[in-house]
C-alpha cells in the first residue's frame, strides 16, 4: 500500500468516527488475533486497527454487553473488596453475677 493512500485512509476513516473514544470488535486474524473481544480505544488507534483491518465498530448489542461486563465485573470488585476490609469483633455477652445471699444478711445484720 502506498503511504499516501494509508494516510488518506486513515485521515477518512478517523473523520467518520464523532466520539473521541469507541468500542471496536476485534476480528480473527492470521498472528492469532481472537475475534469477538470488545475493547474501549481512541479515535486514532480505532481508524488505525480498522484500516489494518484487525477490528470493526461494535455494533449496540456488543456495547451493550460490554458495558453489562464491565458493571458486572465492578460489582465483584467491590464486594470483594468490601469483604476483605470487613472486620469481626466477637463479643461474648457479660455474665450475670447472682448477689450472695450470705453477704447481705451480714451487712444488714451488722446495722
Amino acid at each position: 500500500m502506498d503511504v499516501r493512500q494509508y494516510y488518506r485512509k486513515l485521515r477518512e476513516v478517523e473523520a467518520g468516527i464523532k466520539e473521541p473514544c469507541v468500542r471496536v470488535t476485534s476480528l480473527e486474524t492470521s498472528d492469532g488475533g481472537k475475534p469477538g473481544i470488545v475493547s474501549e480505544v481512541s479515535r486514532e488507534q480505532a481508524a488505525k486497527l480498522i484500516i489494518e483491518g484487525r477490528v470493526t465498530l461494535s455494533t449496540d448489542g456488543e456495547e451493550k454487553a460490554f458495558f453489562g461486563k464491565q458493571t458486572a465485573d465492578k460489582k465483584a470488585f467491590e464486594k470483594a473488596d468490601m469483604a476483605r476490609r470487613l472486620q469481626v469483633t466477637i463479643v461474648s455477652a457479660p455474665e450475670e453475677k447472682e448477689p450472695k445471699a450470705s453477704s447481705n444478711s451480714e451487712s444488714g445484720a451488722k446495722k
